[in-house]
């Protein structure tokens, strides 16, 4: 439409009329201008960033994606004398959560745990003896950006439902693993140990040595942690790139390459230590007796080799595999006779007429018995008068032969074959009333000197755990540790093994080698030689020599007479194997421990309990094997502890077709 030929505006719409009311508005005019503001703000910032800071971040994003990944290595091998694997490892997976992962918010992060803890079948918060997993965590955050290991041993089964989950569990992880698994359990749990996690107080010395507190473990027994250093092997290194969850995306170089474990080559024959295990326990049990710990140990006398060792009870060490759980533990340290512990490396026993074979040494070479030259008369009673009440009878101590009717005049064979107690009262201690003048009690020429020279008070070195040095008894010590002076009856108790001696079934097989040998005490070995994962040996062990004993050949001539005369006509008849000369000797040592008298075993106002103990060596002329067999409360050592060896014996010598007959 025009006007006088002028064009006309349609009229404003109803928001051009609004827009037409408000624009010159004060307020409109302000928040124009902050909107313009903050966009020239936010460009500033954003080109501040890109073009000024672009390389720091850049480098900040990387750090953040790549991180440096272990790579684990495998455990070495422990092998027998004849290359038989005793352990294995075996594939396993592990879950771990990294804290630092989890997500920011407390309640999603509680989320993410709580659901782990349904899949893995264990407790949130801790219940009766389960750690929770929120205890765990607590722990973990101490290192957040380190993997902490959360169960280990996890099933197949249990690692494909968490791996499935694994988009809504940030930070967990699925990893393969290798588990330790002992085919052999018990049979030789005494020997390899198992593993354990570092403890706590020793995390920060482990983590200098290249450890991970958190996840590894480290041998806290036997050969497992005598030799730790050697089995562990080297982890190594890659770097790897991940998602921000934590989830690896690629391996994007490999820095160092895992060098796995040496394996470790025992002296142990597998064979033989099932043979020793199986017979120690059917001698445990035999009728008549009734012996709840037991050891039995062979080994070869010209090097020091343990062919077989076995200390019942014993336990499993695949208990230890997955963490042993509170109810296994309650049941292995609750029991009275320990099988956690090596008794025969760990056990302070007396050792009866084993130990008089030591006598017989330091008394023929210090010329208190002039060879076969000197008989004395086994009696059946030594009466020892009271020093200071001498000319009262009543107050006079008796000691007995264990053949009351005596055995009467015998040189150091006889004295030996026959076991006489009297004997070796006198040879020892001396006898006043005939002025005879016995081995005596010297540190420098009598009883101790000559048990420190046989290898007792000390350990014998051998490579495993536990092992104590036992006591050999002086007149200084007993003044010491019981404020009272040392007696004559003490050197009598002595003397025939007993009073406060205290030695181990190894060292008094190994003292036994020596006189088997004629002089030498090695150091009694488990180990023959390392090698690494390519077999080539990179660590032999040669037999050790401790000490050469100065003894004449002619007296240990003599003492092994008296050995070899102990099972041809002597106290142990039984241990006679068809074809080959064994020599041997018996001992029956009484006891009261702290075990006999909690279980009622010895009792006030009855005869005192007895071990039973027996070691041999053969062939006489040339030994190649030794046995010791120790019976907890096995009774006579001639009747009990000596069938045990010959069918040990027996089998060394002829195997499986062996003398049928036998005791």
């Amino acid at each position: 439409m025009t006007t006088d030929g002028i064009p006309q505006q349609p009229p404003p719409s109803q928001w051009e009329a609004r827009w037409a009311t408000i624009k010159g508005s004060p307020r409109v005019i302000i928040l124009t201008a902050i909107i313009l503001g903050i966009f020239v703000i936010f460009g500033q910032r954003v080109w501040y960033l890109q073009f000024v800071q672009g390389a720091y971040y850049s480098v900040q994003a990387d750090r953040r994606r790549l991180r440096t990944e272990i790579i684990p290595t495998s455990r070495g091998i422990i092998y027998d004398r004849a290359g038989a694997p005793l352990v294995r490892n075996v594939p396993s997976f592990k879950i771990t959560i990294t804290p630092a992962y989890l997500p920011d918010d407390e309640a999603a992060a509680d989320g993410v745990l709580i659901r782990l803890a349904v899949l893995l079948d264990m407790p949130y918060t801790t219940s009766g003896d389960q750690v929770g997993l929120r205890e765990i965590m607590a722990e973990a955050w101490r290192v957040p950006y380190h993997p902490t290991e959360i169960e280990r041993g996890v099933t197949r089964e249990k690692a494909l439902l968490v791996a499935q989950e694994s988009m809504l569990l940030p930070g967990v992880s699925v990893e393969v693993d290798s588990m330790r698994e002992y085919p052999y359990g018990p049979l030789i749990s005494q020997l390899l140990g198992y593993l354990l996690p570092i403890p706590g107080e020793y995390e920060e010395e482990y983590r200098e040595q290249g450890y991970d507190p958190a996840t590894d473990r480290i041998g806290r027994a036997g050969v497992e942690a005598t030799y730790e250093d050697a089995l562990r092997g080297k982890k190594g290194e890659s770097l790897v790139e991940e998602d921000v969850m934590g989830r690896v995306i690629r391996v994007v170089s490999q820095q160092a390459a895992p060098v796995p474990g040496n394996n470790v080559h025992l002296t142990l024959d597998l064979e033989l230590q099932k043979f020793v295990e199986e017979t120690l326990r059917q001698g445990m049990t035999r009728p008549n007796v009734n012996a709840p710990r037991g050891v039995a140990v062979v080994m070869n006398p010209q090097t020091g080799e343990i062919l077989a060792l076995v200390s019942l009870p014993t336990y499993d060490n695949n208990l230890f595999t997955q963490g042993i759980s509170v109810r296994d533990w309650q049941v292995l340290s609750e029991n009275v006779h320990r099988p956690m512990l090596n008794h025969a490396i760990s056990d302070r026993l007396q050792p009866g007429s084993v130990f008089k074979v030591v006598i017989a040494a330091g008394a023929l070479q210090e010329k208190v018995l002039d060879g076969q030259r000197t008989r004395l008369n086994g009696t059946g009673t030594i009466i020892v008068p009271n020093k200071y009440y001498p000319n009262d009878p009543g107050q006079a101590q008796k000691f007995y032969c264990w053949n009351r009717a005596g055995h009467g005049w015998l040189d150091v064979v006889g004295g030996i074959a026959n076991s006489c107690n009297i004997f070796f009262y006198k040879a020892g201690g001396g006898f006043e009333e005939s002025g005879f003048e016995g081995l005596g009690m010297d540190e420098e020429s009598g009883i101790p000197h000559y048990a420190h020279l046989f290898g007792f008070g000390e350990p014998t070195g051998v490579e495993l755990t536990g092992e104590i040095g036992g006591t050999v008894p002086t007149r200084n010590w007993k003044r010491l540790t019981y404020g009272e002076s040392w007696s004559t009856g003490d050197t009598y108790n002595l003397s025939i093994g007993e009073g406060y001696l205290e030695v181990t079934p190894l060292q008094m097989l190994n003292a036994v080698n020596t006189i088997a040998n004629g002089g030498t005490l090695y150091r009694p070995s488990i180990v023959h030689h390392v090698t690494d994962s390519d077999g080539n040996i990179v660590q032999h062990f040669e037999p050790e020599i401790i000490r050469t004993l100065p003894i004449s050949p002619e007296n240990w001539s003599l003492i092994q007479q008296g050995m070899e005369g102990a099972v041809a006509y002597g106290t142990a008849p039984n241990a006679q194997i068809e074809g080959v000369r064994v020599a041997g000797k018996t001992g029956t040592a009484q006891y009261c421990d702290d075990i006999a008298r909690e279980t009622g075993i010895c009792r006030v106002g009855y005869a005192q309990p007895e071990h039973a103990w027996f070691a041999a060596f053969a062939p006489v002329e040339n030994p190649e094997v030794s046995v010791i067999v120790f019976l907890y409360n096995g009774g006579e050592g001639s009747e009990n502890a000596v069938p045990v060896a010959h069918d040990i014996l027996d089998y060394y010598f002829h195997g499986d077709e062996g003398d049928e007959t036998a005791p």
